[in-house]
């Protein structure tokens, strides 16, 4: 049987940019795991995941939730290291 943690080694991201996926779209993180891995192989999709991740920190700021904010952060930051055409601007 394959596990959560076998999907996840199956993508580009890892259980914490899954989740924010997850936060964004409202799905389940399996869910998320495939969605953020199709978004990573096309053409400027990591735009979109680093879009997401953004919009859910805003979320969190706009909800006055700052410590969710600040891992989300760190979530996005983490993910910018490991996937620099992700960044705005970039191609």
């Amino acid at each position: 049987m394959i596990s959560a943690d076998d999907i996840e080694d199956m993508t580009d991201l890892t259980a914490e940019e899954i989740a924010a996926i997850a936060e964004h779209d409202h799905i389940p993180p399996l869910d998320a795991a495939l969605l953020g891995d199709y978004l990573m192989h096309l053409h400027h999709g990591g735009h979109k995941v680093q879009a997401m991740i953004c919009e859910d920190i805003r979320t969190a700021l706009h909800a006055d939730d700052v410590a969710h904010a600040r891992a989300l952060y760190a979530v996005l930051h983490g993910f910018l290291k490991a996937h620099p055409e992700a960044v705005r601007g970039a191609e």
